[in-house]
């Protein structure tokens, strides 16, 4: 039987694959809508992938697109960690574990500043991945900040900021067992991922920029304007406190067996258990959506019995609480469909062949100390366009690599640093970005506002961030433009805290 050729549309590879995402983020920045948007660049994606045929083009847009998405084993796995840790919220609400905690925290943290630094804190210590980052920090301390008038949109932005930075800074992440996938050959992706760490600007950057913004009380952008509406608006209401049986342990426990379950769902999805692979192996090997959708699994399994045991929630209250967390997470599920699809689309398009066409091209020479900054200018556009921080490793990755044969080379290592470091910021910024779906859910915030007031957070550090990245191609160590971005991000913040004062 003859075999069909795969059909390869007349725009493959072209700068044509950039402009359906575009189109999309633009429309929802100007209309302030997100579902519509994303679905007109599907579309617009869908016309250029067909070329004139209806036929194709219902098929790239529906069969290979949404359903296609839907239909994948990862995507599924992230849609059921999605549903389970919605619901494992809605519990801990219902037993009166997030009340209990917030009267705690009404005590033991007593202003505005507090509440951040709390929520900046617990997102550094959840390191294991974005995903159960957004939505773990968001649960458990949207009710303190919320009662301390921080705003929803800052609380986004905190989580946001404390998600993606983190894991690609942690060693022991499903971004680090990402990052070490796509290094091919004989070269130990795990050591040169631990390497890189140093040189991840924007993550770092992004870590101090936080702690420097909230102890000093700067707010600048559309931000601010959000956090002066909060400031108008009334606290937290306290009064159903004293009907509710649960205590902050309600709270604690569900979350310390999830991060505990997660972990061993991890290293299970890497062969630890079956394959005797040793530990780190394992979590470079893993599968987050295998692991992150059996630890949240057995975490649900393990609290509901607690709770049943301990006569917090009958085992009908608690069976209740599973259609509550899936409603609360339609609106995430729905966003996260739309963007994968048009992720999908614009692979379909080509983009991975044309940014390496762009970037494959050998035009270092002279100019190959200024090439970090280059390769992180085109991961933050790579990854804004695409909305994927992975997408964007697995494209730039390897091309660093063929660039830089000995990846010992200092400027390789920053190089590859600076690909992690630009795709973290484009997905950051991206609205069709998975991590800053995650954000506005767990904050409950409306997603286009979020990605409106942190662009320009993002945009300063991004510009701090490029500045190092010429600093260390010409000086080939990490500790030279540590400093002086550092010093740049403070005295830069300072300035603006006294214009914004004077506004």
């Amino acid at each position: 039987m003859e075999e069909v050729a795969e059909y390869i549309p007349a725009l493959f590879g072209t700068v044509w694959a950039i402009i359906p995402p575009l189109v999309a983020i633009c429309l929802a920045l100007i209309t302030k809508e997100v579902y519509s948007s994303l679905f007109v660049g599907i579309v617009l994606g869908g016309i250029l992938y067909a070329g004139g045929s209806f036929t194709t083009f219902l098929d790239s847009v529906f069969k290979k697109g949404i359903v296609g998405q839907l239909s994948d084993s990862y995507n599924v796995g992230i849609l059921v960690f999605l549903v389970i840790l919605g619901t494992m919220v809605a519990l801990m609400n219902k037993a009166g574990g997030s009340a209990a905690f917030g009267s705690w925290a009404k005590k033991h943290i007593k202003t505005k500043v507090g509440a951040q630094i709390a929520t900046i804190c617990l997102g550094i210590l959840i390191f294991i991945d974005d995903y159960f980052n957004c939505l773990t920090v968001g649960s458990v301390m949207r009710p303190v900040t919320d009662k301390h008038k921080v705003s929803r949109e800052k609380l986004a932005y905190l989580i946001d900021a404390t998600a993606a930075p983190i894991c690609i800074i942690a060693p022991i992440s499903s971004w680090a067992a990402a990052v070490a996938g796509f290094v091919k050959g004989d070269e130990n992706g795990f050591a040169l991922f631990v390497r890189a760490i140093p040189y991840n600007f924007y993550a770092l950057f992004t870590i101090l920029f936080m702690f420097i913004l909230v102890a000093g009380k700067i707010e600048f952008g559309s931000m601010k304007k959000c956090q002066e509406l909060a400031d108008l608006a009334t606290g937290g209401d306290d009064k159903e406190d004293a009907k509710l049986k649960g205590s902050v342990f309600d709270l604690i426990f569900p979350i310390v067996v999830l991060i505990a379950s997660c972990v061993v769902g991890m290293i299970y999805s890497g062969g630890f258990f079956t394959e005797g692979s040793g530990f780190i192996d394992s979590f470079a090997n893993s599968d987050a959506s295998v692991g992150l959708m059996l630890g949240s699994f057995a975490a649900l399994v393990i609290t509901i019995a607690v709770y049943s045991i301990r006569r917090v929630l009958s085992f009908r209250d608690c069976m209740s609480c599973i259609p509550e967390g899936f409603k609360a997470m339609v609106p995430a599920i729905l966003i996260l469909t739309l963007a994968w699809t048009l992720k999908g689309m614009t692979s379909s398009l080509g983009i991975d062949n044309f940014i390496q066409d762009v970037v494959g091209q050998d035009r270092a020479g002279a100019l190959s100390k200024f090439l970090p900054a280059v390769i992180f200018v085109i991961a933050v556009f790579l990854a804004f366009s695409t909305g994927t921080s992975w997408g964007t490793f697995g494209i730039l990755i390897p091309i660093c690599i063929a660039v830089f044969p000995n990846v010992n080379e200092p400027l390789c290592i920053i190089s590859i640093s600076a690909c992690m470091a630009g795709a973290v910021c484009g997905d950051h910024c991206s609205p069709i970005s998975d991590t800053t779906i995650m954000a506005s859910a767990g904050a409950q915030c409306e997603h286009v506002k979020h990605v409106s007031t942190q662009l320009p957070y993002a945009l300063f550090v991004a510009a701090i961030s490029f500045v190092s990245y010429i600093i260390a191609g010409f000086v080939g160590n990490a500790v030279v433009p540590l400093i002086a971005g550092a010093v740049l991000l403070a005295a830069s913040l300072f300035v603006v805290k006294k214009i914004t004062a004077k506004a």
